[in-house]
């Protein structure tokens, strides 16, 4: 019997930090390869995502394409998440990667922190904050504190 049958229907998100923490990680290995169809069915119809810099976006159409054009930009994408806290509702992972990217050949490295917003095990709003750079040099916050 899976966990998910234990649960009550309408009961899917992760109820405590080993099941929050499985969670994560199991959203970590559809990055590598990228398998987009199964990351967008981890989301809800009707998600919001807001992803760096980029303007909100709203439901599934839309968040394939970013995949899509993520995974064609972004080569030999390894990605690590850790998770980091569990409320009722909401998920916070910390993550970092790295891929070579397909239109400059640079290796590229990025960290950041997301939240997931959950509704009935599905990610409804994802919200994220990431820094990238060339990996042989330091973004410019590194700069900063020179």
């Amino acid at each position: 019997m899976t966990l998910q049958a234990l649960k009550p229907a309408k009961d899917l998100n992760p109820r405590n930090a080993d099941e929050a923490r499985a969670f994560v990680k199991q959203v970590e290995q559809l990055f590598m390869p990228w398998n987009v169809d199964a990351i967008v069915d981890g989301f809800t119809d009707d998600c919001v995502v807001k992803f760096g810099s980029l303007a909100p976006f709203r439901g599934k159409d839309q968040l394939r394409q970013f995949f899509l054009a993520r995974s064609t930009r972004q080569k030999d994408y390894r990605l690590t998440k850790e998770f980091r806290a569990l409320t009722i509702e909401l998920i916070a992972n910390y993550w970092e990667g790295s891929w070579q990217d397909a239109e400059t050949g640079m290796r590229m490295v990025g960290r950041g922190v997301e939240t997931w917003l959950m509704r009935d095990g599905k990610i409804a709003v994802w919200e994220a904050a990431f820094n990238v750079s060339q990996a042989d040099r330091p973004g410019r916050v590194a700069d900063m504190l020179k």
